[in-house]
């Protein structure tokens, strides 16, 4: 893998997860007035054509249509869980705390690349891996009167896109990023339409919680306003999901998987800014822990191999 591919797949990483930062603020934003499922269709719809042009632009239409289809959408699925279990963890937590805790992620993936594309790892980077999900742990505290069982959800999360994101390492030989964006937005789509099926009409709407309201809340007719949200995350998720799938496409996961942490600053400005969350004593610790475990394998790839220095400078 050359200097100048990493490189890319590095700038790629970075200006995804800076493009989807803004989904999360938007969806935070409606989480408490309108169903999940709304958000979503609106999403995908607007993300169609903009995912057309990308897939113009990236080998042609026919790209979408291969033998590989299949497999895309079965890659869809994993990837409609890392976002649905996220998204409703916005709603019954702080923005900070679950991008830290979605930011198990990387983790993930640094494992998984071992696992199934045979990557190295050294055993410093290993130590990083298990201290990072000690910070996640320190984020959750089980057993605890603070703890909150939508804190699994972005856990999940991070799992679940982990393994999406190491499958699009594997087709990325084969399927183009907008071909694997394309099919993840359909099952995306699918998905929220069946859901909108089920709770449209507001007779299994569930207020115990914000994230089980947020999930099954009546339809609502939208504002303007809260339209053009709606319609700016389908923008945001085009972009992002090219963004991201083409950085895992193209570069190793265990070099460009440690950018991602860049979202953590995000989550803690948009925090601040909208709503004056601040992490206590604790989140710091645990957001500090996460964050330096993905920082230290960064640094431990970039000694380990000379080209995946090259590429970070």
């Amino acid at each position: 893998m050359s200097h100048k591919t990493t490189s890319l797949g590095i700038i790629y990483l970075i200006a995804g997860i800076s493009v989807f930062s803004v989904q999360d603020l938007i969806l935070k934003l409606i989480s408490g007035g309108y169903p999940l499922y709304q958000a979503m269709l609106i999403r995908g719809f607007t993300s169609i054509p903009f995912l057309l042009v990308f897939a113009h632009f990236d080998g042609g239409i026919r790209t979408l249509f291969t033998p590989g289809a299949p497999k895309m959408i079965l890659r869809g699925l994993v990837m409609f869980v890392a976002y649905f279990s996220f998204y409703i963890a916005l709603a019954g937590l702080p923005l900070p705390t679950t991008v830290a805790l979605y930011y198990s992620g990387p983790l993930f993936i640094t494992v998984l690349s071992v696992l199934f594309l045979s990557e190295k790892v050294s055993a410093a980077a290993w130590a990083a891996v298990l201290t990072g999900f000690l910070g996640v742990i320190i984020m959750v505290r089980p057993g605890s009167d603070l703890f909150d069982w939508a804190a699994l959800l972005p856990i999940l999360s991070g799992l679940t896109y982990g393994i999406s994101m190491i499958t699009a390492r594997k087709m990325g030989d084969t399927q183009t990023a907008a071909a694997l964006a394309f099919w993840g937005n359909a099952v995306f789509l699918s998905c929220a339409g069946l859901m909108a099926l089920y709770y449209h009409d507001g007779s299994h709407t569930v207020t115990s919680h914000p994230s089980l309201a947020f999930l099954t809340r009546g339809w609502i007719t939208p504002t303007a306003h809260d339209l053009t949200l709606m319609m700016t995350c389908g923008v945001v998720a085009a972009m992002g999901l090219w963004l991201l799938t083409q950085a895992y496409r193209i570069a190793a996961a265990s070099v460009v998987a440690p950018f991602e942490y860049l979202g953590l600053i995000w989550s803690v400005l948009w925090g601040w800014l909208f709503w004056r969350d601040w992490p206590d004593a604790q989140g710091w610790l645990g957001i500090g822990i996460i964050a330096g475990a993905g920082l230290f394998v960064l640094l431990q790839e970039r000694r380990r191999s000379p080209q995946s220095a090259e590429a970070v400078v």
